[in-house]
């Protein structure tokens, strides 16, 4: 593989007398999607909150593209290039979809809003991912799908000239049609050159969009692989005995 756009290593976490993560390294790579999967209590979203600044870890470094770095707070990350996407959205019914993409990071003109540029570049976002399921940009997200209430949050994370973007269970509660809808999107940000972390229990959804599978296992990381050098039981396997010995080209 190439060079990872960003890497975790021998990372450990503890709350009090409960060590979360144990020793875990993780790699994420620019134009490529890699699917971080285990069973619940694995540590996937504490690993995840140490990327986004907002747990530190006792041990462990921090590396972005090849550079050592310091993520002491969310702001670090967010410098960095790093956006989530959590489960529940964070979107504003109440607001329009270009509100929404700007909320917290409205552009003035003066000590007014300018609507017309932030109308244009949620437009451009919007059309760089190839979206064509919204209407208007002007619509109220209290209007849309769940698929298009995911795709506005995505776009908005891909906004901000990001380079990371890790989607907390993008398809949770989707129907069939609109999880296809967000996992070509998914695979239109790889294609873009960001590297995309996916947080998923859905291993029909992982096989379908991502290049590599990093597979958690009570605090560790079972594998990261190739998702073309495994087959769903052997992650199935990873997942839930944390045994990789089956597993060609498997890194700890």
């Amino acid at each position: 593989m190439a060079t990872p756009i960003l890497s975790l290593r021998q990372v450990n976490k503890s709350f009090g007398p409960v060590h979360v993560l144990k020793d875990v390294n993780f790699h994420a790579y620019a134009g490529k999607v890699t699917a971080l999967v285990g069973d619940n209590g694995a540590g996937k979203s504490t690993l995840i909150k140490c990327i986004a600044g907002i747990y530190t870890p006792e041990t462990g470094e921090f590396l972005f593209e090849g550079k050592k770095v310091t993520i002491a707070g969310p702001r670090d990350a967010t410098a960095l290039g790093i956006e989530i996407v959590y489960q529940d959205l964070a979107l504003c019914d109440n607001l329009d979809i270009v509100h929404n993409m700007f909320l917290g990071r409205e552009e003035k003109s003066g000590v007014t809003l300018n609507e017309s540029h932030m109308e244009s570049l949620a437009k451009k976002t919007l059309d760089g991912l190839s979206v064509r399921t919204v209407k208007s940009i002007r619509q109220k997200v209290a209007s849309l799908s769940g698929g298009q209430r995911q795709t506005v949050a995505i776009a908005r994370a891909v906004l901000w000239n990001s380079k990371v973007v890790i989607l907390d269970e993008p398809t949770a509660a989707l129907g069939v049609a609109q999880t296809e809808q967000v996992l070509k999107l998914v695979r239109q940000l790889a294609d873009n050159g960001l590297a995309v972390i996916v947080i998923s229990h859905n291993l029909n959804d992982v096989f379908q969009v991502a290049d590599n599978i990093a597979a958690m296992y009570l605090g560790t990381m079972a594998a990261q692989v190739e998702k073309k050098s495994v087959s769903p039981s052997d992650v199935v396997k990873l997942i839930t005995t944390g045994k990789s010995e089956a597993v060609s080209g498997t890194t700890k």
